[in-house]
């Protein structure tokens, strides 16, 4: 009774009965009035035609008023039942209007009928996310603006020092200067890659790839970054067909930024693994680092917009724009795939694992 296509035949049925059971019960009472009527005011004897017509008559009359009172009957029944059915429908229209007015935290009632139950869910999940976008977006301004004052706070302290002839325009003083104008546009270009693979979708253009050469050759890329710091770097390959339907330049730009992040958090002396094997309907490169770990409670939020987490529980020991690991988990939904990172707790690593569908 929960499915409205049940509810509506119910009470269509319902309309019917109640219908022809009020006809049935004005015949059943008027007829017999009517036919005595009818024959009470013949004169004479009664002859089988006279009795015939009179009978015939008072049953019209019946049937007339009987159909009457049904149609009317079954009127009320059908637009009370009508009523019922429309009200979720009312909720839902002054829902999406609200939506249309920019309120989205109020969530409608679910309806017993299991159709329309549906429809209210989805309508509720929207305002949820319409009200999750809204509240990233407010925040995504304030973050812009964070990361922004930092360089210019510094670019303008040097600029003032410069005009007061506190600092001497020498090569130090440029290179300071250049340091914090390249952060200024890593940020501007990060934020521009994060809007293009937000709104308009991550560009691919997929062949037959292999992963494993691809997770290699963008890890060894890094390895004079590697040797210089002090950390060891291990690249391998499972055996089996480690083929996916992808953009090689993409999936690099992925594993490129979670080597890099692993070798960021990995001290002098830590170890960093790269390795790629084929699993259950895709393959998957793993990399692995011996560094300072993450959190449980950051574990979630490595994927923000312009979170990272603090290396000694700090702020001020961030690096970076916090928006690398954003494109690379838009990247890899983009080929239908997912990343995501586990770690046992601070101090004692962590691995992020990419995975593709095989193709």
């Amino acid at each position: 009774m929960n499915r409205l296509s049940t509810r509506l035949l119910v009470s269509h049925g319902i309309v019917a009965v109640v219908g022809g059971l009020t006809a049935y019960l004005i015949v059943l009472l008027l007829a017999p009035q009517l036919y005595d009527m009818r024959a009470g005011r013949m004169v004479g004897p009664m002859h089988g035609g006279t009795l015939r017509a009179a009978a015939v008559g008072a049953m019209n009359s019946a049937v007339l008023i009987g159909v009457l009172a049904g149609i009317l009957t079954a009127a009320v029944a059908g637009a009370w039942s009508a009523r019922r059915i429309m009200r979720p429908l009312t909720d839902v229209r002054a829902a999406t209007h609200r939506l249309i007015e920019g309120t989205y935290d109020e969530q409608l009632e679910l309806p017993r009928e299991q159709e329309l139950a549906a429809v209210v869910a989805d309508v509720n999940a929207l305002a949820r996310r319409l009200a999750s976008s809204e509240e990233r977006r407010a925040h995504l301004l304030g973050e812009v603006a964070h990361e922004m004052r930092t360089p210019l706070t510094v670019l303008d302290g040097y600029v003032e020092g410069l005009i007061d002839g506190v600092f001497d325009a020498d090569a130090a003083t440029m290179a300071e200067l250049a340091g914090e104008l390249r952060r200024l546009r890593r940020l501007s270009d990060d934020l521009s890659a994060l809007s293009r693979a937000e709104e308009r979708g991550v560009e691919l253009r997929l062949a037959v790839t292999d992963l494993g050469d691809v997770a290699a050759r963008a890890a060894e890329r890094l390895r004079p970054q590697f040797d210089d710091a002090g950390v060891a770097l291990e690249v391998g390959s499972g055996a089996g067909p480690l083929t996916v339907s992808g953009d090689a330049d993409r999936l690099a730009q992925v594993v490129t930024n979670l080597v890099g992040n692993a070798l960021t958090a990995t001290p002098r002396g830590g170890t960093v693994r790269v390795r790629t094997v084929a699993d259950a309907g895709g393959v998957v490169t793993e990399v692995s680092d011996t560094g300072r770990g993450i959190a449980p409670d950051d574990l979630e939020r490595v994927f923000e917009r312009f979170y990272r987490a603090p290396a000694d529980g700090s702020e001020g020991t961030r690096t970076g724009t916090g928006i690398g690991l954003t494109i690379a988990r838009a990247i890899v939904e983009a080929h239908r795939g997912r990343v995501d990172v586990t770690s046992p707790g601070r101090g004692l690593g962590a691995t992020f694992r990419l995975w593709i569908p095989a193709g």
